[in-house]
């Protein structure tokens, strides 16, 4: 997609847009909040226009990145953690490296093993096959592997012991503490893109981006870079 498409019927100017997606994905603010700021910037846009602006920019910005992220280790860590939305519980699969980079994330309605498989086969879809992964206690993540295995010609290690695993259960705090703010999503589609959009940052954070040209660049820098 031409990056001037991405903006196209926007009122606001690119770096506006992209300033407060950047403010509402990065630190823990509310919409109104966001709001708030711009005006002090004189910039008259309602909180409304911001959430439009998160939900239509975060998947396409993080879809960008996945082009230049850079490759992670053979060990993973997985997990998954609960996330609202209106009145119900959905669950968020998370899969870090043994160094804390980020592997893949995926939000979903059920807690299963069909679930689990998906988060997996997505995983290995853009990062390729590890040789191990710790898991939980979860019989469901056991069993995703276990029928995966029996796709691969060299199965993955399965370790299944719980506290081998604080690595991605840590790195969940910087998403939770996020969204807290929030107080529960009004929609699976707001939320999964507002997730991505977290994740996306969490992951710029991280140095995660295998592109040269953003080895002095601020975070922020980075995440505008990704619009063109």
């Amino acid at each position: 997609m031409n990056p001037d498409e991405r903006f196209k019927g926007c009122h606001f100017p690119k770096c506006v847009v992209l300033q407060a997606v950047y403010y509402y994905l990065r630190f823990a603010l509310s919409y109104r909040h966001i709001e708030e700021l711009m005006q002090d910037r004189n910039v008259p846009v309602d909180h409304s226009s911001i959430q439009r602006w998160v939900v239509s920019y975060s998947s396409k910005l993080e879809k960008q990145f996945r082009k230049k992220k850079s490759p992670v280790g053979s060990s993973w860590c997985m997990d998954e953690t609960y996330i609202r939305v209106k009145k119900d519980w959905y669950y968020l699969y998370r899969a870090v490296d043994k160094a804390g980079q980020t592997i893949d994330f995926l939000l979903t309605k059920l807690r299963d093993t069909k679930a689990a498989k998906r988060f997996f086969k997505k995983a290995i879809r853009a990062n390729g096959v590890p040789e191990k992964v710790t898991i939980d206690g979860s019989a469901a993540n056991k069993a995703a592997i276990e029928a995966i295995n029996k796709e691969l010609e060299k199965p993955v290690v399965i370790r299944q012991v719980k506290y081998l695993n604080n690595i991605v259960e840590q790195d969940h705090r910087f998403i939770k503490r996020i969204i807290r703010p929030m107080l529960g999503f009004k929609s699976f589609n707001s939320a999964r893109s507002t997730l991505i959009g977290i994740e996306l940052i969490h992951m710029l954070r991280k140095s995660q981006s295998a592109d040269p040209a953003t080895k002095h660049k601020t975070i922020f820098e980075q995440f505008c870079s990704l619009a063109g």
